[in-house]
């Protein structure tokens, strides 16, 4: 990849984790920008959740700073810290970019939705009359539920530790979108789509997000996590003759979302 020129002009947009040394959306975001003739660049930035309101404050105050984006476990957290959401961030409570204007006012909204559901449709995936699964019900998590459920999929199933919270984003989903949602275990083997939206598969210790591995041939499994590029979940459900598709997909899906929400409001 071809080193951006920086000068005092270059515009900065963290990309703010924790840890972060997983982060690998800039290796993707950075030549978009470049291609687009757009002088900035994007940085992984680390930060601890409870130094997360002081660095953002900071950031408010950087007339260098377009913004920023949001990875785990920020998502959540963002929006009492913006002075403005999108609709669909203030309804899901959930942020994973934010524009700064030139107040110093930020804006913030959730992309991962669109950008997980127009990766599927980038591989050739049909979501129509589709039964799935989604395992998760945070920042994210939530944001693809919206996104599938405004598809013309059959049903859809949240599965969560917190079956509260599962319950809460079905009833969520179902009053936003008018398409009924339900809370249940998560267990795959009744799908045509499992999509795990959990941070269950970024280190090796970690256990499976589903309860039984029962894939099967002619079911897509699907992650939301970018590294590792094939988690244990992708890998067991392939073994099984399961469809797999990557984490990665989601991200370069986005980058067209992120940049425009960014820098063309």
């Amino acid at each position: 990849m071809t080193t951006p020129s920086i000068s005092g002009k270059t515009r900065l947009v963290p990309l703010v984790g924790y840890p972060a040394g997983h982060i690998r959306a800039p290796s993707f975001l950075n030549p978009a920008l470049a291609t687009r003739g757009i002088d900035a660049i994007v940085i992984p930035w680390q930060v601890a959740p409870g130094n997360l309101p002081t660095v953002i404050d900071a950031f408010r105050h950087s007339e260098s700073m377009a913004g920023f984006i949001a990875t785990v476990p920020h998502k959540t957290a963002l929006p009492q810290l913006c002075d403005h959401l999108t609709d669909d961030a203030a309804a899901l409570r959930a942020v994973n970019v934010v524009r700064r204007g030139e107040d110093g006012r930020l804006e913030g909204g959730i992309l991962d939705g669109e950008g997980f559901v127009a990766g599927l449709k980038s591989q050739g995936h049909d979501l129509t009359d589709r039964n799935v699964l989604l395992i998760g019900a945070g920042g994210a998590a939530s944001a693809i539920a919206l996104a599938l459920a405004r598809e013309p999929i059959a049903s859809l199933t949240i599965a969560n530790r917190s079956r509260d919270k599962a319950q809460a984003l079905a009833a969520l989903v179902g009053d936003m979108t008018g398409k009924k949602a339900s809370e249940g275990p998560a267990d795959p083997r009744s799908y045509d789509i499992v999509v795990n939206a959990t941070v269950l598969g970024m280190k090796d210790t970690d256990p499976l997000p589903v309860s039984d591995t029962g894939f099967r041939p002619g079911q897509l499994v699907a992650e939301a996590i970018m590294q590792p590029p094939k988690t244990r979940l992708l890998s067991e459900a392939e073994q099984a003759g399961a469809e797999i598709h990557l984490g990665e997909h989601m991200v370069r899906a986005q980058i067209g979302l992120l940049i425009d929400f960014l820098f063309n409001p």
